[in-house]
């Protein structure tokens, strides 16, 4: 969630023209990191958690890429997005480390 407030403060200082497109694209793609894992820890089974976890793993990817649109759109700079991409590529490897440690066939039961 600290994420993506990050994204949110340095996509707004983006130009104006860029307010639907890359500005709410990486904004809604970094929300969708925490929601996804939010959304499958709360199903029914494990298979369904991992399932979203790559959802999250795949939403970070896409922030990836808006972040390397920005910097050659000259809206950020290289410091900046050094390190936005270092706390991805962390941020990546935790989840998919998580999402590799649920096993599949320990199906959690809804109460």
């Amino acid at each position: 969630m600290d994420y993506a407030e990050k994204i949110h403060e340095i996509s707004g200082t983006f130009p104006s023209k860029e307010l639907y497109n890359l500005q709410s694209q990486i904004n809604r793609a970094s929300d969708s990191i925490a929601l996804n894992i939010s959304e499958g820890a709360t199903g029914n089974s494990n298979l369904e958690f991992r399932k979203f976890l790559g959802y999250s793993i795949r939403s970070i990817a896409e922030v990836v890429c808006c972040l390397f649109k920005a910097k050659r759109r000259n809206y950020i700079s290289e410091e900046t997005f050094n390190s936005l991409y270092s706390e991805a590529f962390i941020l990546m490897n935790r989840t998919a480390a998580l999402k590799n440690s649920i096993k599949t066939n320990d199906n959690r039961q809804s109460t």
